[in-house]
């Protein structure tokens, strides 16, 4: 006799073999999810990529062009610029990680308060985001950044709180088509606690769009993260990061132009990865295309 035990888990691991189905047969997300993967090994096994220290001056091979001993060349202080990228894979998805774990945790928590119990809590909460929002979100940033002072650390922090507001108003406008429904209702009258309710019935049901804006917003992240090194305001030499790589290879643009194509061409296949990522699982989570998969 088979039991309802028997039956949860097999009918659980059906569903996921289905969801993962659905995710190789979209090209996008193939597309994006390989060439992460490719940076993520770049990023834990960097010593099987590359010889070169990334950090180490060789001021005898000043801005070789890309040959076989340096594939994308040296930089002005003779590093090898393959190495450098190799390297820099940690600290970009490292700071990208780690910004839109900070806005998440945050904007999550205010999301999920202001539109759970609403009224005067949800009006501060929220008029709070507007005035976040009021600010253009890279000047804003510099202005952490400035308070906090230069770093990558700060700049991780600054990113974070600069995307706080994004995931707060996304939970909350999920929170309020939940909290309505007839389960929320039923855990009332069983005289669940609201701090059940909302983690046992509230946020799982709003995973979906959760997942998909923090795969993009890993993308936008670690642009952000390249854009305040490029100011030096987020990592500090020597630290191969790929902004900061930009920064100091932009004396050379017509003399060595390799300094900054490839630092560049890096910065764009991973922000262009974790968009083709969540562009495919946005199409696996919305039903009306979820069903032409």
């Amino acid at each position: 006799m088979i039991t309802a035990d028997l039956v949860a888990p097999v009918t659980e691991q059906a569903s996921w073999v289905v969801v993962g189905r659905r995710l190789l047969r979209n090209k996008a997300f193939v597309f994006g999810g390989s060439i992460v993967v490719v940076f993520l090994l770049l990023a834990f096994f960097p010593q099987l990529f590359t010889q070169y220290n990334p950090i180490e001056k060789n001021l005898d091979a000043r801005l070789l062009p890309p040959s076989a001993a340096h594939w994308f060349g040296t930089d002005d202080l003779g590093r090898d610029i393959c190495a450098r990228i190799i390297y820099g894979a940690q600290v970009s998805l490292r700071v990208g990680l780690l910004s839109v774990g900070i806005a998440l945790i945050v904007g999550s928590l205010i999301g999920v308060i202001a539109g759970y119990f609403g009224g005067m809590v949800g009006e501060v909460l929220m008029r709070g985001i507007d005035i976040i929002l009021a600010f253009p979100s890279i000047l804003l940033a510099i202005l952490i950044v400035a308070i906090l002072g230069p770093g990558l650390n700060n700049a991780m922090i600054a990113i974070g709180i600069v995307n706080v507001p994004l995931y707060a108003r996304l939970l909350r406008s999920t929170t309020l088509q939940v909290r309505n429904q007839e389960f929320i209702e039923a855990s009332h009258a069983m005289g669940a606690s609201h701090t059940r309710i909302i983690a046992f019935h509230i946020l799982p049901n709003c995973l979906s769009p959760l997942i998909v804006q923090a795969t993009l917003g890993i993308g936008a992240a670690i642009l952000e993260t390249a854009g305040l090194s490029f100011l030096g305001l987020g990592a500090q030499p020597p630290t191969p990061e790929w902004g900061t790589m930009l920064s100091n290879a932009k004396d050379f643009i017509r003399t060595a132009p390799w300094t900054l194509t490839f630092p560049g061409l890096a910065i764009m296949g991973v922000v262009v990865a974790f968009n083709l990522m969540g562009d495919g699982l946005r199409d696996l989570f919305d039903p009306r295309t979820a069903k032409k998969m």
